[in-house]
């Protein structure tokens, strides 16, 4: 892996670069449709291929326990295995046991969980397995195992949890170090640490000092989707930003809505992804763009299973470039979420997705051009 970076905005922390990995170069900032099984939902690879991201997001916690990492490595890798040319990163599956609440221990050696999917049958996933099994997916870039601490939470907890963070950090690089030796790749992927301290300013510079000592290929913001006010997120990265090195890629994991986005670039991140594109779509609502520009309101949403669209015959996206788009009226998608066709979902997600990564070009056109 390999990041470069290009241009530095003169009126704002937002930055141009270009990622470079095994399976092509990503210009930033990017975002990553996720496809957290190995799918976007809804999309088959041409339709995923049509919109042309260069890079999507997978989640190890999830292939992991169905159909198995052994089984993928198996198939030559999960780019392989889902039919994908583009980058895939995968998230460790920190977030996914955080979430399961009274199944899941943390102790040192890792996170013990069960799940019902395999009738109750214990797991511990340790940093090192969460490499083990990244790397037996043969993805492009790789998240170390990270506790994300509930919010509101007390400090001390807070503390507790950076300081676990932070030595499996140095776990998950020393193991991923060994099995990149061995295996003597010629293409490395990459390793990214995850800055973790809750909503605590000392803690967050602390937790990214920390991993910049290390010296991972890329550093990602975790922890400010998991119930934080939004308000937040704007704080968390002023204090972050300033302690990650300007010639690393910075993640900030799990946001956003589209004016989030502009936001957190304006702030200096570099990577997103979200389900909001893909699981809005599946509920029947669409992303619509309001104007050119990236100032003030510059998008609506609309939630098409409503009765105004029932004789809504204009185009989907009359913008789009995709012909099924242009094709299909707002009256006739109005109809498919009514009756309950899968048509209808699949078209409002390659709606969103696409509106997502325009949204992307839009932001990496208006640092080129000084406006953002």
């Amino acid at each position: 892996m390999k990041f470069t970076l290009t241009k530095q905005s003169k009126i704002s922390k937002a930055r141009l670069g270009v990622l470079t990995t095994a399976h092509g170069k990503i210009a930033t900032p990017f975002f990553m449709p996720i496809a957290t099984r190995g799918a976007v939902k809804t999309l088959d690879y041409l339709e995923l291929a049509a919109l042309q991201p260069r890079i999507i997001l997978s989640n190890t916690y999830h292939l992991y326990l169905k159909p198995g990492h052994e089984l993928i490595k198996k198939a030559g890798g999960l780019h392989t295995f889902m039919q994908w040319s583009g980058s895939i990163l995968t998230d460790s599956g920190g977030y996914q046991v955080f979430s399961l609440s009274d199944r899941r221990k943390i102790t040192e050696a890792g996170a013990l969980f069960s799940v019902d999917e395999d009738g109750g049958q214990q797991h511990l996933l340790s940093p090192e397995k969460a490499v083990e099994i990244q790397l037996a997916l043969g993805v492009d870039l790789l998240m170390v195992l990270d506790e994300c601490p509930p919010y509101p939470c007390k400090k001390k907890y807070a503390a507790e949890s950076l300081a676990l963070t932070t030595r499996w950090a140095k776990r998950s690089k020393d193991y991923f170090e060994k099995k990149l030796e061995i295996r003597n790749w010629k293409l490395k992927p990459g390793l990214f640490g995850i800055v973790q301290g809750s909503t605590f300013k000392d803690l967050r510079i602390k937790s990214a000092r920390q991993l910049v000592e290390l010296n991972f290929d890329g550093y990602a913001v975790g922890g400010v989707a998991v119930g934080e006010p939004r308000e937040k997120m704007t704080e968390i990265l002023k204090w972050v930003e300033p302690e990650l090195p300007k010639d690393k890629p910075r993640y900030l994991m799990g946001l956003g809505k589209p004016e989030e986005i502009v936001a957190a670039v304006r702030a200096g991140m570099d990577m997103f992804d979200c389900v909001i594109p893909t699981r809005e779509g599946r509920h029947g609502k669409l992303f619509i763009w309001r104007r050119d520009d990236l100032r003030g309101k510059f998008y609506v949403t609309a939630q098409l299973d409503t009765a105004r669209f029932k004789s809504d015959f204009s185009p989907i996206n009359p913008d789009s470039a995709l012909p099924v788009l242009r094709h299909y009226s707002k009256a006739y998608l109005y109809h498919l979420f009514r009756t309950n066709e899968m048509l209808g979902m699949k078209l409002a997600t390659l709606n969103n997705v696409e509106f997502y990564l325009e949204l992307m070009r839009r932001i990496r056109q208006g640092i080129g051009k000084g406006r953002l």
